[in-house]
């Protein structure tokens, strides 16, 4: 190319001259285009297509029976000029599959974005949605992460099917903060408008039931063929109106003295804002208050039945739930507010805040993040046995590798041993991220698969700053114990905490759990416990709304302060919590568990 551009112009020499100019022109115009116009001009082979359908049929398999490596790397070899415009689209989704299932939101979306849904077979178009929706809760943008569930709906045959998504859509929708729900209700288009309108009205909390079940009535008779029209509104209703379903006299079995009377005062504190804001209502129910510490359950349990309790809520000493249901056979429901492993009674339900929904949640969390390999990190005491085993015990029956199980002492500052422990950075922390390696469609990992990838952490928040400090030259991912977070915003306090994750009560969150009873309005009631007790406050509002959900706490689930509570065979209510990952110090929503499937 220099000896033409070198050709001198003379009079003599024009043709030379214009031809050379001629190849240069096109040379350049080549080299700069090159890239772009081979696929263009390169039309794949009947062979070739069907090797590549048989190649992408492969991966999906693989990616079914989590078999993600192999995936990955079956991907990488594809060459997307030797694939028809819709497998180009089946690759990406594939790719946004796999890189998802590495815990990478932000890269997955990337790849979706490349796809138009009709260019996907009908099984895909599903498979797109769900997983375009899961991509979007992980990085917090519930409002997309519903658009996507509502754009699933038409394409679901099956009722159950409906149901699920219907609820997932609501699920997103309820920690999409009021402000935007109102303002984005103006301004888009059916039906993702109805949707906002019926989450504005089921999110608003603990309302009269008569007049949400007035509410609903309205929105049905506006929207009678809206898809939400169906189970998953009925099921609201049923619980609203079932007439035995409130009880009329409640007892509650609480101590006013001893080890368990600070926490008893922070659920009654609940349990009375609960019934504070049903002033006026003529179903609000009457509360006798006993006290636990002068006499037995046993004892109280019988005075409350001939008072005329309809309900007792309580005890919350573990032994005298376990002595009460030795004692006693339970002619009317009894709320127990712990957990008391192994005791499974009708009419006996157990309802606590306890560290193995936190073990489960955050492992689970952890598990669909696309970590596998962890490190358990607790305290050097009774207490972070017990969680450690938790945590253990969750981690492995998912399928994880428990690589190292490691404890701290209380009040320690130095964790520079858990650090030497871990995979270090090697220079670009993606280098590190299997999922990076699948968007960049490099084929290549740092970590080996033994290297641990997560750090499976109870800590208070106080450890946990200094030990999530300490890690800063490791790539490895620390998912924490709610006991991480304090209740409280504290951004300067929390940068430290940047990159955390934790699951927790809905009701700390202010776009979580809204209304007269939100943490924001009940100030007044939770500022006068240290942090530790907030969530009990939180306890004590469910537990006086769950009187009159247990008849129905089966079949559809209560939204409560603590979580999504629903019921087990053995009479245990489970809290399904909500997510979060500190972000410049502040707890970013990143939505239910069961959002995230």
């Amino acid at each position: 190319m220099n000896k033409l551009l070198s050709v001198k112009y003379n009079n003599n020499n024009k043709q030379p001259l214009m031809q050379a100019l001629s190849l240069c022109v096109l040379l350049l115009s080549g080299c700069s285009s090159l890239q772009n116009s081979s696929s263009e001009l390169y039309q794949p082979t009947p062979w070739a297509l069907e090797q590549n359908r048989n190649r992408l049929a492969t991966i999906e398999s693989l990616i079914q029976t989590n078999r993600r490596e192999e995936a990955k790397n079956s991907a990488d070899i594809i060459n997307p000029d030797e694939l028809s415009t819709e497998q180009k689209a089946q690759l990406n989704l594939l790719y946004g599959q796999i890189i998802l299932s590495f815990g990478d939101g932000e890269q997955a979306l990337q790849r979706f974005v490349q796809i138009q849904a009709q260019q996907l077979s009908l099984p895909d178009q599903i498979k797109y949605f769900q997983a375009k929706s899961q991509a979007f809760t992980s990085v917090g943008d519930f409002l997309s992460s519903a658009k996507s569930r509502i754009d699933l709906e038409p394409l679901l045959t099956v009722s159950e099917d409906h149901k699920k998504n219907q609820t997932l859509i609501f699920e997103n929708l309820s920690l999409v903060s009021d402000n935007v729900l109102q303002i984005n209700q103006r301004q888009v288009a059916s039906p993702l408008a109805e949707w906002l309108e019926l989450a504005s009205i089921l999110k608003a909390k603990n309302q009269n039931p008569a007049q949400l079940n007035a509410a609903i009535m309205q929105w049905r008779t506006t929207y009678p063929s809206h898809p939400a029209n169906s189970s998953f509104l009925q099921n609201h209703q049923k619980a609203l109106t079932d007439p035995g379903s409130r009880p009329k006299s409640i007892a509650l079995l609480l101590p006013e003295s001893g080890v368990f009377a600070e926490a008893a005062k922070a659920i009654h504190a609940g349990v009375m804002a609960a019934y504070n804001h049903e002033n006026g209502d003529p179903a609000r129910p009457v509360i006798h208050f006993y006290d636990s510490e002068k006499q037995s359950a046993t004892v109280l349990y019988n005075q409350a039945l001939e008072q005329g309790a309809n309900l007792i809520v309580g005890p919350l000493d573990k032994e005298k739930i376990q002595s009460l249901a030795n004692s006693v056979q339970f002619n009317i429901p009894v709320l127990a507010l712990n957990h008391v492993q192994g005791l499974n009674k009708q009419n006996l339900y157990q309802f606590g805040l306890s560290p193995l929904d936190d073990a489960e949640q955050i492992t689970n969390k952890a598990w669909l993040d696309g970590h596998r390999n962890a490190m358990v990190l607790t305290q050097d005491n009774e207490q972070g046995k017990r969680v450690a085993k938790f945590l253990a015990d969750s981690w492995q029956r998912k399928g994880g590798k428990l690589i190292s199980k490691k404890t701290y002492p209380p009040k320690g500052t130095d964790f520079s041993f858990i650090a030497k422990k871990l995979p270090k950075l090697n220079g670009n922390k993606n280098l590190n991220n299997t999922a990076a390696g699948a968007s960049s469609n490099t084929g290549k990992t740092a970590r080996t698969r033994q290297d641990i990838d997560v750090i499976l952490l109870s800590a208070y928040s106080d450890e946990a700053r200094l030990i999530n400090a300490q890690l800063h030259t490791s790539p490895v991912a620390v998912y924490a114990m709610s006991n991480v977070y304090t209740g409280r915003a504290n951004p300067n306090a929390d940068a430290a905490l940047s990159g955390v994750s934790f699951c927790d009560a809905p009701w700390l969150f202010s776009s979580a759990y809204t209304g007269a009873l939100s943490m924001p309005a009940l100030q007044a009631d939770w500022s006068q416990f240290n942090n530790q007790y907030y969530r009990l406050v939180a306890m004590g509002i469910d537990a006086y709304y769950l009187a009159g959900q247990l008849n129905n706490l089966q079949d559809t689930p209560y939204y409560g302060a603590t979580g999504k509570l629903s019921l087990t065979d053995n009479h245990r209510i489970k809290r399904n919590l909500v997510c979060a990952k500190f972000v410049a110090g502040q707890p970013e929503l990143r939505g239910f568990i069961s959002s995230a499937h």
